[in-house]
């Protein structure tokens, strides 16, 4: 026991757990401690917009594997985290955000800035702890940690702005004294079941998800795939979750994913849903195709009991870590006898599809029309990213579309909005990686709307030294929103334009205002040489590409618009019906 300050003893706390970055916005309630960041070696990131600070720590996280710490002051900076964490819970990604929050004698009396936080956050936290006395920080601290990695999602530690002043004895432990750093392979029957199962199949697919990723288990899904001879598919947006270079790669699944793989995973009579959820957005029909096999034999192995069968009915669900899971199958079905020496059939059905569905998309992207079809930008882009690349994708029309293009040799290189769907991740996200991992080239992939939400953030990126590539497809529209318009509303475009009274909006001379670099490109021909230059450029740049604003992708969910119906007389002339 060593006698510090509540203070001391959060700080001392992150030290032990290895944060050495922590976004927010300064704020006179957690002073004291932010003092002691400098000589503790942590680095106090301040952003614009502390929905900023949340999507950076849940960046961080999802790219190191370790868990990533926020704060902000006290009332409106943490109800502006509200949107970034929601997200991070989505996508399971272990963030400890630091909630200062009103005195504790004042509480309850509707003072300055003054807000019940702990409630506001409840249904979008994995865990929630308040410190209930100053002399117990660090070992609330800890539980916030401990909690955050168990249970893969942020966690809130809600801090009352005196509980930083006074002092204690107080004891700093190191992480593996109060949590666990191994998980298991799940039940032994379970996983002889599986092996049996997968052994007997006639056309096995495995979907490859973020557990993958988080676990490491890249190795283990390989061999598992090489052992089955089967096509191993992408979990929606987790395209770094098997390498695309891989013979039995066959690309995502989900909105404007690989055809290849949803043809292959609706032949399958079993599917290995590894690490992963069975996600309802992923699984949706696409490109005319109600992919998902109803009538296969589903095992789906997860570490988190809340997602074995939750959206899709399944044969077996084993609840364990996808490397131990993936190494216990493994070892199960090469004891079955078998060998990974390829089914040439399987094989070779695998590659025709591939193939197919690559000539597809290289047709699809060859335009030379101005304005530029977004597309040829899309796989101009995917072209000359390095191995090395991280990428993050935003929520839109143009920027899911690069689903189909994004392809991945490393796990952890690609970070989408994921289920929460938010406008204006990307650019903070990649702020996060940026951070995460200094020397790798880092690009957002953002629409013109999206941009609106983050521009800010260049000033962020400018002052902290950060190169990150923001690729801004401005097209002057909510394209997602203008396509439901354009199919299910007659053309009557309300609310979806952008910047068309005032002729459209600068973005790249703004981001020039701001002391980035920015580069406005309109012609095809110009996307090589720009990107090129930006990838390898130790400055944050803002690609502005005018693209072509009738190009749009399929609406997200036809399955969740129905055709206008109108009783009232003013509105009879936008009745379906009618026209």
């Amino acid at each position: 026991m060593v006698l510090m300050t509540p203070s001391e003893a959060m700080v001392e706390t992150l030290r032990a757990e290895g944060v050495t970055v922590v976004p927010g916005i300064v704020g006179s309630a957690f002073m004291d401690a932010l003092d002691l960041f400098p000589a503790a070696g942590i680095r106090f990131l301040p952003v614009r917009h502390e929905q900023t600070a949340g999507h950076m720590a849940d960046a961080y996280a999802r790219v190191t594997g370790r868990p990533a710490v926020c704060i902000g002051q006290n009332g409106p900076g943490i109800t502006n985290m509200v949107t970034s964490i929601a997200a991070a819970y989505h996508a399971h990604s272990p963030v400890v955000v630091v909630t200062p929050s009103a005195t504790s004698g004042s509480r309850g009396l509707d003072g300055f800035q003054e807000v019940e936080q702990l409630s506001i956050f409840r249904t979008i936290t994995k865990f929630q702890i308040q410190v209930p006395r100053p002399d117990r920080m660090a070992e609330s601290f800890r539980t916030a940690f401990r909690m955050a990695m168990a249970r893969q999602g942020p966690v809130q530690i809600d801090v009352p702005r005196d509980f930083f002043y006074g002092e204690a004895d107080t004891e700093i432990l190191e992480p593996h004294e109060y949590r666990a750093h191994e998980r298991g392979s799940g039940d032994p029957q379970a996983l002889d079941r599986a092996a049996e199962l997968l052994a007997g199949a006639e056309f096995p697919v495995i979907v490859s998800g973020y557990g993958v990723v988080a676990a490491g288990a890249v190795p283990e899904a390989a061999e598992l795939a090489e052992l089955l001879t089967a096509p191993v598919a992408n979990s929606y947006l987790h395209n770094d979750s098997f390498p695309a270079t891989h013979q039995l790669a066959v690309g995502p699944l989900g909105y404007m994913g690989s055809k290849a793989a949803m043809r292959l995973l609706s032949r399958a009579d079993v599917v290995l849903m590894l690490g992963c959820r069975i996600n309802v957005f992923g699984t949706v029909p696409q490109y005319g195709m109600d992919f998902w096999p109803t009538q296969a034999r589903t095992i789906q192995i997860d570490i988190d009991p809340e997602q074995i069968g939750r959206s899709k009915p399944i044969e077996l669900g084993i609840l364990g870590d996808a490397k131990a899971a993936g190494r216990a199958l493994a070892d199960r079905l090469a004891a079955r006898g078998l060998t990974r020496d390829l089914d040439e059939a399987r094989a070779a059905r695998v590659r025709e599809e591939h193939a197919g569905w690559h000539a597809e998309l290289r047709q699809l992207s060859s335009s030379d029309a101005t304005p530029i079809n977004p597309r040829r930008a899309l796989d101009e882009l995917a072209t000359l990213l390095p191995e090395d690349a991280l990428v993050t994708t935003d929520i839109g029309n143009i920027c899911s579309t690069a689903n189909s293009y994004l392809r991945f040799t490393e796990p952890g290189t690609f970070l989408a909005a994921m289920g929460f769907g938010n406008c204006g991740y990307a650019y903070p996200a990649a702020l996060g990686a940026q951070v995460a991992r200094p020397q790798a080239p880092v690009v957002a992939i953002i629409g013109d709307g999206a941009w609106g939400m983050s521009i800010h953030e260049t000033m962020t990126a400018v002052e902290e030294g950060l190169p990150v590539t923001a690729v801004v497809f401005n097209n002057q529209q909510w394209g997602a929103e203008k396509r439901n318009q354009i199919d299910f509303y007659d053309d009557r475009f309300v609310g979806t334009n952008i910047g068309h009274d005032t002729g459209g909006f600068d973005f790249a001379a703004i981001a020039r205002a701001m002391g980035a670099d920015g580069v406005r490109l309109t012609t095809p021909s110009d996307l090589k040489d720009a990107y090129a230059s930006a990838l390898e450029s130790d400055r944050p740049t803002v690609l502005e590409v005018m693209v072509d604003p009738d190009v749009l992708a399929e609406p997200f969910r036809r399955d969740a618009l129905q055709q206008p119906i109108r009783h009232l007389e003013r509105y009879a002339h936008l009745d379906a019906r009618s026209t």
